[in-house]
Formats: C-alpha cells, sequence, structure tokens
C-alpha cells in the first residue's frame, strides 16, 4: 500500500480493543487499490479510557471516518454530533462519517445488514423463523432489530445477567412495540430454558465474543444433543475462523456452521459506501478473503 499513499491520502480508521486480529484493514485497503481510491485504513487499538480523546482527535486531524468495534460501539454516541435512526434503535454505533473532514461526526450501523446479508449468502432467510441469540452487546442488538425488521417470527435472546441484560430487555422491547416478531429475553444461566429454545428454533446465533482470544477454548453449547442436521449455527466471531462453537457442532452433525467472515465482508461494504460514496468490489474482496 506504501506506493499509494500520497500528501492528498484521506484516512480511515478502526477503534476497538483488541483490534490487530481484525480483517477490516485488509479489505479496506484492498478496496481502495482496486478502484483507486487515494485513502488508506489503519486499526488502533482504543477503549473506552481513551474514546473521548480518540473521537477528537478524529475531528480535529480530520479523519474522514472510522469503524468502531468492542468496547465502543455503545459508549461512543455521547460523543457524536449525529446517529443515524438505525443506530439510534439499536443503541450502537460501528460506523461513523466525518463530512468532508469538517468534525460533524454522524454514526451509523451496519452490523445488522451485514448479519443478515451473510446469511442469505448461506442460502438462509430469517423470515417467519424462530431464533436463539446469545449476546446483548452492540452486535447481538444489531442481528435482533435486523433480523426482527426482516420477518423473524421469534427472537429469543439469552444474555449472563449483567450490565447488558438490561439492553437486551430494552432491546426486546423495542422489537415487540416497532415489528410484529416477537422477542423475549431469558438468563444464559438458566441452561434447560437454552436447550429447549434451540431445539425449537431453527437458527442459533451466537453474537458474543466466546471464541476469540482470550475465550478461544470455550463453547456457549456444550450438549451435543442440541444440535441437529437441520440447525443453521451462526457465529459472529471469524477469527479463528472455526470457533470451538463451529468445530463441536460439525463434530455432530450440523450442516450449516457459518462463521462471521461474511458479516464483516458485508457490514464493511455499507460502511465502505458510506465512506466513499463508492460501492465496494464485494466479489473481488470476498474472493480474496475466504481464499486466504
Amino acid at each position: 500500500m506504501t506506493e499509494r499513499l500520497t500528501g492528498h491520502t484521506l484516512l480511515i480508521s478502526l477503534i476497538a480493543i483488541p483490534i490487530r486480529h481484525s480483517m477490516s484493514p485488509t479489505m479496506h485497503n484492498e478496496a481502495f487499490a482496486k478502484l483507486g481510491l487515494d485513502y488508506a485504513y489503519l486499526a488502533f487499538e482504543v477503549g473506552n479510557k481513551e474514546l473521548k480523546d480518540t473521537v477528537q482527535g478524529i475531528r480535529a486531524l480530520g479523519i474522514r471516518g472510522s469503524n468502531v468495534s468492542m468496547p465502543n460501539k455503545q459508549a461512543i454516541i455521547p460523543y457524536l454530533d449525529e446517529v443515524s435512526p438505525e443506530a439510534t434503535l439499536i443503541g450502537a454505533v460501528n460506523t461513523v462519517t466525518n463530512n468532508e473532514g469538517k468534525g460533524h461526526l454522524v454514526g451509523y450501523n451496519t452490523d445488522g445488514i451485514g448479519a443478515m446479508e451473510a446469511l442469505k449468502d448461506e442460502g438462509v432467510e430469517v423470515k417467519n423463523q424462530i431464533i436463539t441469540l446469545t449476546g446483548a452487546g452492540g452486535a447481538g442488538t444489531a442481528i435482533a432489530i435486523q433480523a426482527a425488521f426482516d420477518g423473524a417470527k421469534e427472537i429469543r435472546i439469552f444474555n449472563i445477567d449483567d450490565d447488558s441484560f438490561v439492553n437486551a430487555k430494552e432491546t426486546a422491547t423495542k422489537i415487540n412495540e416497532n415489528t410484529d416478531c416477537q422477542a423475549t429475553v431469558s438468563d444464559l444461566a438458566d441452561q434447560e430454558a437454552f436447550k429447549k429454545s434451540i431445539a425449537e428454533s431453527s437458527i442459533y446465533i451466537d453474537a458474543t465474543g466466546v471464541g476469540m482470544k482470550p475465550l478461544e477454548n470455550i463453547s456457549l453449547i456444550t450438549d451435543s444433543a442440541v444440535i441437529r442436521p437441520d440447525l443453521v449455527i451462526f457465529d459472529v466471531v471469524y477469527s479463528p475462523r472455526e470457533t470451538k462453537l463451529l468445530k463441536f457442532a460439525k463434530e455432530h452433525g450440523a450442516k450449516k456452521a457459518i462463521n462471521g467472515l461474511g458479516m464483516m465482508l458485508y457490514q464493511g461494504a455499507a460502511a465502505f459506501k458510506l465512506f466513499t460514496g463508492e460501492d465496494m468490489p464485494v466479489s473481488y474482496i470476498k474472493n480474496l478473503l475466504f481464499k486466504n
């Protein structure tokens, strides 16, 4: 990428921690190169403690946009000038644009769109389906709300009883009040209810960070009896490509055990459009990411 950089190069950032595993820099920089766009995309390890100063830095340096990941998706909202309707409903932001570098920061959320497109790519439709979902953070919330708007029949959210459990309840309320989907929330500690829900579902989505470092040796599903050939299992983690959950699912007969690479691709394509006004060359990037 070095030979492409000029005095006019525009910077896009990615702020999260941990983030060095991310494939987003490769994805965006390869897309910039393919289209001949004078942009560069860099990752910065930023947590909540550094977030306020980082946002001010985006303004001060005229950085043209930023992707946002854990643990900053919800914490960044108070520092922005404007938040899109879908991000407001979700209560989390994963993409920020800086209007022509002039300091007006607008937050968006492309996670839910990315997840639904990834499932469609695998021939999976959420319409009229019952979905069991673990995780009530930024990604889980976005997926739940987008699945509801896309016609899911029921979404059963399971989460540990921590700070995000309140968010899970708020998400269910938003879904029940704004869509025809029925959403419920349960404590993940109730393993019998969790297993029963999966047995009644056609899709299981793990939208937690379980499966990636430092939790790479953990799976939220540990009972092989809940795995069925017709159960779609979707883990939003893509590093490693095969989490313990996906490996366990395949070993016990799951026909569709999908990692988060497709979600990363399609949420990135939506963000790319917001950053540049251009369509990402998705087929080209998909070939690069999946081939490697």
